[in-house]
């Protein structure tokens, strides 16, 4: 596209939504058929609805509720959508605008333009739902509704299910379509893939760009501004996955670091290492990839402890990632690799399968060892019904406890910090403090953390990772000295 990219803006078939809901109403049919319910009725989603900023009219920037995306890949405010349990035709319910929407917001599109653009069977106004889901309606009695209502694990938010006037005449099922749903969007068909693998590679390119360019005497603002302009002039992605944490120094150490309280303002320093967690967004599917590296271009022997013993786990759990796999002992695995290194390191002492009974991994890794990732960064489906969060510090984060299976997208992100919250109570308490060389580990004091994080395709072999960043030191290194990489290299 430009000299400044290998990548254009990718060409988004509503072909994807299409089969997403062949792939609902397929599950949805096969629940039906087992239960020995009737296959009739409609599944009914209501999309999102423009919001203001507090009481102002200030209108924020639009972004489709996540399971209406899936489904139908509508990017404008206030539509429903229903399909046919019967005969699995689809239905796109506009809303009826204002004449003066064409004065102050451009065309206001016909309906025929709904039904081609998103691939669906037919387009009625919003306000004609429950006229015409009255007369498709081929069962006895009155419709019947499968609306979206479940709790996502992640937020302990619900799901809302649609409301409209008339909907008192309708039957209303609120436990079948969630859960089935949700499944459906924990496995990636290949047009999803390859769109996660488009984010994934304008946002690699973008972390590249950020890496050659940090310099000592910037702002972490700064880095969060040239990744959000790479990603948007280059590869047409004008949202973010998430709040962009571009973290140094003792900052790394700050797990959600770049909200409002903390809003990446620190000054870069020589001697500070850098840990940036930035993904972009491309037609709702995202990434969600971290890099670090020292700010002055070279890693010191401290940091390259830190950094090396973060890769070894990323890379020993890429090793071992294939369907059937526990992510649970994933994440155990991570805790090992890095307790090992922090023992070749002299930073701990003694037995690691003590530690690792101890929970000492968690006090160095307190998060999760990642999260499924598609339309949202924190994909929905992580606990089934039937599985139970872990009590354990650091397992009781994980996002998911589930067996790997074939077309997930999950994260890989291990991560060592030195939080003082943690780790001071462990250095004092009897129970733990033999574990720790005191004088060595002092050292680390406000040195942050070290986070590698790269998003992985579980293949029918093993995996594929996604991501395509500098990793080890020698390219960091290398990279920020000026040396190519990529595609372009």
């Amino acid at each position: 596209m430009a000299s400044g990219s290998t990548l254009s803006p990718l060409q988004v078939p509503m072909e994807l939504h299409l089969k997403n809901r062949q792939k609902l109403l397929e599950s949805l049919r096969q629940h039906l058929s087992h239960s020995s319910r009737p296959l009739h009725g409609f599944v009914l989603l209501q999309g999102g609805e423009e919001q203001t900023r507090h009481d102002t009219d200030h209108i924020e920037l639009f972004r489709q509720e996540s399971y209406f995306a899936y489904l139908f890949g509508v990017k404008e405010p206030g539509f429903y959508a229903a399909i046919d349990v019967a005969n699995g035709e689809s239905i796109l319910f506009a809303p009826r605008l204002p004449d003066e929407y064409a004065v102050w917001l451009g065309e206001i599109r016909a309906l025929p333009y709904f039904k081609e653009h998103y691939m669906v069977n037919t387009a009625y106004f919003a306000d004609e739902i429950a006229s015409v889901l009255q007369q498709l309606y081929q069962g006895s009695g009155a419709p019947l509704l499968f609306l979206l209502h479940g709790l996502n694990t992640d937020s302990n938010n619900f799901a809302k299910p649609a409301e409209f006037q008339g909907i008192d005449k309708f039957d209303k099922d609120l436990t079948t379509l969630h859960p089935i749903l949700t499944e459906c969007r924990v496995i990636k068909t290949d047009l999803e893939i390859s769109l996660i693998q488009y984010a994934n590679d304008i946002s690699s390119e973008a972390h590249v760009e950020v890496m050659r360019r940090a310099k000592v005497g910037m702002k972490e603002y700064q880095l969060e501004s040239m990744f959000l302009h790479h990603t948007y002039m280059y590869g047409g992605c004008r949202y973010c996955s998430y709040t962009c944490i571009c973290a140094t120094g003792d900052n790394s150490s700050v797990l959600h670091y770049g909200h409002a309280a903390a809003p990446n303002d620190k000054t870069l320093e020589d001697g500070d290492i850098a840990l940036l967690d930035m993904g972009a967004e491309y037609h709702f599917y995202g990434s969600d990839i971290t890099c670090s590296f020292p700010i002055n271009g070279k890693f010191t022997n401290d940091q390259s402890l830190i950094y090396n013993a973060v890769l070894d786990a990323h890379n020993s759990v890429l090793s071992a990632m294939k369907p059937g796999v526990s992510w649970v002992d994933m994440h155990i695995l991570a805790e090992k690799v890095i307790l090992e290194s922090l023992k070749k390191g002299q930073i701990l002492v003694g037995n690691v399968n003590d530690m690792l009974s101890a929970r000492l991994g968690a006090l160095f890794m307190p998060h999760g060892l990642g999260h499924l990732l598609g339309i949202d960064t924190h994909d929905p489906g992580g606990y089934l019904k039937g599985l139970e969060r872990r009590k354990e510090p650091g397992l009781k984060s994980l996002r998911t406890v589930r067996d790997l299976q074939e077309g997930m997208v999950i994260t890989v992100e291990p991560g060592c910090y030195f939080i003082n919250a943690l780790l001071l109570p462990a250095m004092n308490s009897p129970e733990t403090s033999n574990f720790f060389n005191q004088q060595v580990i002092n050292k680390f004091n406000g040195f942050g953390g070290v986070r590698i994080e790269s998003d992985v395709l579980v293949t029918a072999a093993g995996c594929y990772n996604m991501t395509k960043c500098p990793r080890t030191t020698q390219e960091i290194e290398a990279v920020m000295a000026g040396a190519p990489w990529g595609k372009s290299s």
